[in-house]
């Protein structure tokens, strides 16, 4: 994958580093040429000087062939404006946007950009957004027998029912966030474009649950 980063703070070195270390190529943009310092010497992509906002620097990031726009700069409209620019003019499929005004957030989750908050968790959080790989845990029972993780599901999924992934995992889907709200399904529930799935499962189980959800479901759609 190629992912282009708005923003070289601490967010955006780190995920630049995680990304990197993954093996996926990455661009990183920023107003301040000093911050590209962050990067260090070893950090083998491209850095473009200027706005992310600015559709001919998104251009020299590689834009036009990217995977995936991680906006993590200081300003909330700088961010959303780039992240609605890379999806609605690019046409990039994988987009967050880090967002510190949290009543605002939920306004963004409602045009379809994740977005994420604080350091270490943020470029977690971004990572998944972006390349979604295995499940994060959220809970355990005192038991340590089941537990609730976040499963990235394969798009094909999308438009159908909630039932039918349960059906093809053997696992219960606790929630969705959908929107950035919590909600959960009902026997009508069909998975949407954004969500994120959590479902319940047990330890022996839970690599098939991934595997299962990351993969088209059988007949296609």
């Amino acid at each position: 994958m190629h992912v282009v980063i708005m923003g070289c703070g601490r967010v955006g070195s780190t995920l630049a580093h995680s990304l990197e270390s993954r093996g996926h190529s990455v661009s990183v943009i920023d107003q301040d040429a000093d911050a590209f310092r962050r990067l260090g010497p070893d950090f083998a992509g491209i850095t473009v000087t200027g706005a992310g906002f600015d559709g001919d620097v998104l251009r020299q990031a590689g834009i036009e062939r990217a995977d995936a726009f991680a906006a993590v700069s200081s300003g909330d409209n700088s961010n959303i404006i780039s992240a609605r620019l890379a999806r609605e003019t690019f046409g990039v499929s994988r987009v967050a946007a880090r967002i510190y005004d949290q009543r605002r957030a939920q306004v963004y989750e409602r045009l379809g950009i994740p977005t994420v908050a604080t350091v270490r968790w943020t470029a977690d959080r971004m990572l998944r957004h972006l390349v979604p790989e295995g499940n994060v845990e959220i809970f355990r029972d005192p038991t340590s027998t089941v537990s609730i993780v976040e499963v990235p599901v394969h798009k094909d999924w999308v438009g159908r029912p909630v039932r039918a992934l349960e059906e093809a995992t053997g696992a219960r889907v606790a929630y969705l966030i959908r929107f950035g709200i919590g909600t959960l399904p009902t026997a009508s529930t069909v998975v949407q474009e954004g969500d994120q799935v959590f479902m319940l499962v047990s330890d022996d189980i839970v690599a098939t649950v991934t595997s299962v959800a990351a993969t088209p479901p059988e007949g296609g759609q």
